[in-house]
């Protein structure tokens, strides 16, 4: 029973109330009641009385007289907005010493009656009366076009269709993060970069996103290409959209774009080799020491770029077509970057070679064992970085062995 249905209640059991003199019979009305409504008696009791609040409505009640009214409002809303939408304990003090300013300016029309109030209203008060006005700004903020700033409006936004897939030099980047499942404080990042042409693949680890940081990996994987640069294509993150990347590409005259604002399809290439070339092997855990980062370097610019750009088959999308509610895509035959290289006419006689005769001392299976060694070894660091932070990792730890700190030890030396 609610407070209505109660009200009513008692207030027909009042008439019988009253009109009954004997003690024992009113008892039996007020267990009746307390059992019914479940109030306390002494409360019924007073609610049973001739004259009691069952006989005021709501509507009857005295209104409390409004001080602030819409005027007050839309004055407060004006000069709130005036002063950069600072809060009530701010825009307390301006109004008293602003308000005449601004009707003196014409900014603020309204009375003397109006200034008064504005110049004796309370902070908490300022914070009520804005309540809806903070919420439509709000809207406005959160709705509206965002500006990006005048870089963004430089570097022209391509889709995949719009990009050289016939020349050599097209190359797409990107940054995969190696951050496990925090991405607090500082990390190491894989830079993947990928030619459209060939499929030809360069990576570099980096310590964190400094523009610096990146541009440098940047310039380091181009001086690894068999072919020259012409253009390069990034997504909207700030570790490429500064002007640190963008003075690069002017100095070294490549064509600088970008993506569409949450559009993958844009680097698609590259978004492919982040898992085919990168996660495939270092995996998702976190890697934050700079131990593990000349691991990775190793890695990138030895055994695993040597594997993947020369005993990786591509194949590459000739056309796709829709029939019925199926598409079908039609591919060319697989061939490895370097393959796709070699066939290139663009490329110099000399580059030619010097790939076939790097190609006729590599041997596979060692570069694949050689892989593996140092991604155990990655895994090791890992480990051991775990049990000297006293962090659990996501796998039983094993005691570390002799060996191991050997090999640390030797990694440390060829890259010093």
């Amino acid at each position: 029973m609610d407070m209505l249905s109660r009200n009513q209640y008692l207030l027909v059991l009042r008439k019988e109330y009253l009109t009954i003199k004997s003690k024992k019979e009113r008892g039996k009305l007020l267990d009746e009641a307390a059992k019914r409504t479940r109030l306390e008696r002494k409360y019924i009791i007073k609610k049973l009385r001739p004259k009691s609040n069952l006989d005021n409505h709501p509507g009857d009640r005295k209104k409390r007289k409004r001080i602030y009214g819409g005027e007050v409002k839309a004055a407060l809303a004006l000069c709130w907005k005036t002063f950069d939408y600072p809060c009530g304990q701010r825009l307390k003090p301006l109004l008293q010493t602003e308000t005449e300013r601004l009707r003196r300016q014409q900014t603020l029309r309204c009375s003397d009656d109006t200034a008064k109030k504005l110049k004796r209203i309370s902070f908490r008060m300022i914070d009520a009366l804005l309540q809806r006005a903070k919420e439509i700004e709000h809207h406005k903020r959160k709705y509206r076009k965002k500006l990006h700033p005048l870089l963004y409006q430089k570097i022209p936004v391509k889709v995949f269709s719009e990009q050289n897939r016939l020349v050599p030099g097209n190359i797409q980047v990107d940054l995969v993060e190696h951050c496990g499942n925090s991405a607090s404080g500082e990390f190491i990042n894989t830079l993947s970069t990928t030619d459209i042409t060939t499929g030809w693949w360069e990576g570099e680890a980096v310590m964190g996103k400094s523009q610096e940081r990146v541009s440098n990996a940047i310039n380091s994987a181009k001086e690894r290409y068999p072919f020259q640069w012409v253009s390069a294509h990034s997504d909207n993150g700030t570790e490429f959209i500064n002007h640190h990347l963008y003075r690069y590409c002017q100095e070294e005259k490549l064509e600088f774009s970008r993506s569409r604002p949450y559009k993958k399809n844009d680097n698609c290439l590259v978004e492919q080799k982040n898992w085919t070339h990168v996660k495939k092997f270092v995996g998702y855990l976190r890697y934050d020491t700079e131990a593990e980062r000349h691991l990775l370097l190793d890695l990138y610019r030895n055994e695993l770029r040597l594997y993947k750009n020369f005993f990786q088959p591509v194949m590459k999308l000739k056309s796709k077509e829709r029939i019925g509610g199926r598409m079908h895509r039609a591919y060319d035959l697989p061939q490895t970057p370097y393959q796709r290289t070699i066939a290139q006419k663009g490329i110099s006689p000399k580059t030619k070679r010097e790939l076939r005769k790097l190609y006729e001392t590599l041997n596979p299976a060692q570069l694949k064992r050689e892989i593996d060694e140092k991604i155990d070894m990655l895994w090791k660091l890992y480990q051991h970085k775990c049990q000297t932070e006293k962090v659990e990792p996501m796998k039983k730890l094993k005691p570390t062995t002799v060996s191991f700190f050997i090999a640390e030890q030797e990694l440390f030396r060829c890259h010093s």
